[in-house]
């Protein structure tokens, strides 16, 4: 495992995603023995039993974990060359090659992104008043780094699956302007769409950013199988087992007295978080 130059990761915070992230070192652990995969998650006892993961204590930092991702990449970077970031709740369906050529060029590459403009443009065809807003805080992140407001040749990364090269040092940019941009879109109630800050802190620190099919890696994604099979490019019986695997685990059957505790025990955390982390960045 130490002779590999490229490992996977992800992060897996709660009970739920440490489950789904489980399932996924069964798969790598029959489709990539070799290869390592680090954890990012708050029970590392929880993964002992796979040889291959390496799983590391991590507490979230942010007001919901989205940009806790940069962690898990950051740790990965410090121990291989290349790693592959793959969402928890992701599964692989075939075996990963040793070997893999795309993954030798600097930079980002990722299964799937486009560039900023484009999704300014999807955006305003959108009547939900978050993507405005979304928008708004983009443009202001992109100022406050001193780039366009419009985001010419920044590329948004769809996180779910992409990796990471280090390229001279700029890797370290990266992830540093990462965290500059975590905390703005934060503290400016952007919780989600990681995507955005991925592509405005690789454009600062010069770290490409291309698109790739990313040869050798079949996965299995819930959101995209719907989309793929919605168009016949894949089959629901074949992947039935994967849609209730991950539904079982993603939503389990809850009473209506747990499901109205749970809710409110969210809200609760989210308020809380989100009045923590005003705190501490003010600090």
């Amino acid at each position: 495992m130490s002779e590999q130059q490229f490992c996977f990761c992800t992060l897996a915070l709660g009970k739920v995603y440490r489950g789904l992230a489980s399932l996924l070192a069964k798969d790598l652990e029959l489709y990539s023995p070799n290869t390592a995969f680090i954890v990012l998650t708050d029970d590392p006892q929880e993964f002992s039993k796979y040889s291959q993961v390496l799983a590391f204590q991590h507490q979230q930092q942010g007001v919901k974990c989205y940009h806790d991702k940069r962690f898990a990449i950051a740790k990965a970077l410090s121990l291989f060359n290349s790693c592959i970031f793959i969402d928890s709740d992701m599964r692989i369906l075939a075996p990963v090659p040793e070997y893999i050529e795309w993954l030798l060029e600097p930079g980002i590459s990722a299964r799937a992104c486009m560039d900023m403009p484009k999704k300014f443009a999807k955006a305003l065809t959108k009547t939900d008043k978050y993507f405005s807003r979304e928008i708004e805080v983009i443009k202001k992140a992109a100022q406050f780094l001193n780039l366009d407001p419009e985001c010419q040749n920044v590329t948004f990364v769809h996180e779910y699956l992409f990796s990471v090269t280090k390229s001279t040092g700029k890797e370290i940019e990266f992830l540093e302007t990462w965290e500059i941009l975590a905390k703005y879109f934060e503290l400016n109630g952007v919780y989600e769409g990681e995507g955005n800050a991925i592509g405005l802190a690789a454009y600062k620190a010069g770290l490409p950013v291309r698109w790739s099919e990313m040869s050798g890696i079949s996965f299995f994604n819930n959101k995209t199988e719907l989309i793929k099979i919605q168009k016949g490019q894949s089959n629901m019986d074949e992947m039935l087992t994967y849609f209730q695997e991950h539904g079982k685990l993603a939503h389990p059957k809850r009473s209506l007295l747990e499901k109205i505790v749970f809710k409110v025990s969210k809200a609760i955390m989210h308020v809380y978080r989100a009045i923590k982390y005003r705190v501490v960045t003010s600090l």
